[in-house]
């Protein structure tokens, strides 16, 4: 008991009356880390490595295999609890969200979490660093040392969700980019005879170069059109997947001409000089948008020089003047 008493009193004298209680977080961040890689490390199951062992002859095609396959990481698979949200809309929300950013992994949610929780704990040793080692020679109150260890923590944490954002943002303004040349693309092909599919798998190829957003998501459409999804659904889940009113109003489009047997050619036509002219009246938006920004940079950068020169010189001599006194 004694032994405990001198320990707790020698922790609030050198760290304040918080003292205790961050040596207990401390240990307990420290024990988190060693868990985990001894969590991951953990011996496979034993009828997993029966399967791998398996002669060959003996195993399915590997085309079934193939399919199969989860394709997710088992070292993952065991913290599934705790890095997916076990609502099923939160977390269908959040594939949407890693979808439209780009990352279609299927342990895409597993891996956001993950990199929230580790870069939340290397903000608050950060933070910790900062405070007991980079400034020990300070003396902070209970509010200082919360905000200085804390903030770097909560910075860390929610960098992730920022960069998912900015990430949305990008692929939206890049299939936006992408989608007049595309329509104009698919025409030609729907005009020399091909089908809606066949138009879409050559256009996906036509873009991967120049427009690799777009074209991986013309690839994941035509995909699914081959596996036999319905094509209403199909066309549904790429406007939901690229989040662009021009591709919403696309799949409108390619529906509604299909439902009513009008032809595709004519619609992809009528559409394609829509999104032309659109292109362009953005652009003609952003250049008349130009004159103001330039307007606000340079009153900002010519207006204080040249008032530092008119007036300058007069409040100079005001001053000489002062300085004088009277004669």
């Amino acid at each position: 008991m004694d032994f405990l008493t001198g320990i707790e009193g020698f922790l609030t004298s050198q760290f304040g009356p918080f003292g205790p209680l961050l040596a207990l977080g401390i240990a307990g961040m420290f024990m988190i880390l060693l868990a985990i890689p001894l969590l991951m490390n953990q011996r496979e199951d034993p009828l997993k490595k029966l399967q791998k062992n398996i002669k060959p002859e003996t195993r399915q095609s590997p085309q079934k295999e193939r399919l199969r396959q989860t394709g997710r990481n088992e070292q993952l698979q065991k913290f599934a609890n705790f890095l997916e949200p076990q609502n099923a809309d939160e977390l269908s929300a959040m594939e949407l969200r890693l979808r439209q950013a780009g990352y279609i992994s299927k342990d895409s949610v597993r891996l956001f979490h993950f990199a929230q929780f580790a870069l939340g704990l290397v903000g608050l040793m950060g933070g910790l660093f900062f405070v007991y080692v980079l400034k020990a020679d300070v003396e902070f109150d209970g509010q200082q040392m919360a905000i200085r260890i804390l903030a770097p923590a909560a910075v860390c944490y929610f960098l992730p969700r920022y960069w998912i954002t900015r990430r949305i943002e990008a692929r939206k303004q890049a299939i936006t980019d992408a989608f007049p040349d595309a329509l104009d693309m698919m025409l030609v092909c729907v005009e020399a005879g091909q089908s809606l599919d066949q138009a879409i798998v050559r256009v996906a190829s036509e873009l991967r170069s120049s427009y690799p957003e777009l074209s991986e998501e013309f690839q994941v459409v035509a995909h699914e059109m081959k596996a036999g999804k319905d094509k209403d659904k199909v066309l549904r889940d790429f406007g939901t997947r690229c989040g662009v009113m021009d591709v919403s109003s696309f799949v409108t489009v390619m529906i509604q001409s299909a439902s009513f047997g009008t032809s595709i050619a004519d619609a992809l036509r009528v559409y394609a000089g829509e999104m032309r002219d659109k292109r362009v009246m953005r652009a003609e938006e952003a250049a008349n948008k130009l004159p103001v920004k330039m307007t606000l940079a340079t009153m900002g950068l010519t207006v204080p020089p040249l008032l530092i020169i008119l007036v300058g010189p007069s409040a100079q001599n005001i001053a000489n003047l002062g300085n004088l006194g009277p004669q």
